[in-house]
């Protein structure tokens, strides 16, 4: 069997992740066993929606605690360098200007941690590919739209 593909994370989407995992196991589980534990008090389970309620988010709640253990189990935290010879990598924040002179922000984040509107870019999308490796001063193309990288930066 072919060993799992390692998952890259940022420290901070790693530690969003662990902190994510802890809720979910200390205190939600909690929630849904009080929550399970009044739906069984109120009788006959054959017709008891809150009881069938419960299960289900008891179900998805341990799905995702399974899918977390996973992804930090298989997690890769990139470590970030900046300075003045920074290079477009996971964690960095690239500053970048298209051919209109609107300039953006763009952040380089694994494909777990990507919010197109938080303008979180995966290091597998189209752009992200484009952006690593990139320093201060060089171009880069999407289609028809270009962009020059202003600057590269880490938290």
């Amino acid at each position: 069997m072919p060993k799992p593909k390692p998952i890259h994370l940022t420290p901070k989407g790693h530690e969003k992740m662990k902190e994510e995992l802890r809720y979910l196991k200390d205190e939600k589980r909690q929630e849904l066993t009080e929550y399970m534990g009044a739906a069984l008090a109120d009788g006959d389970l054959r017709e008891n929606a809150a009881y069938d309620e419960a299960r289900m988010l008891q179900s998805a709640n341990e799905a995702r605690i399974s899918d977390l253990e996973e992804v930090v189990a298989r997690a890769i935290v990139v470590e970030q360098e900046g300075g003045a010879n920074a290079v477009g990598s996971l964690g960095a924040s690239l500053r970048v200007e298209d051919d209109d002179g609107a300039r953006h922000v763009f952040h380089l984040v694994g494909s777990l941690e990507a919010d197109v509107l938080e303008n979180r870019i995966s290091d597998e999308s189209p752009l992200g590919q484009q952006l690593m490796g990139r320093r201060a001063g060089d171009e880069v193309a999407l289609g028809s739209r270009r962009f020059t990288v202003i600057e590269v930066m880490f938290d």
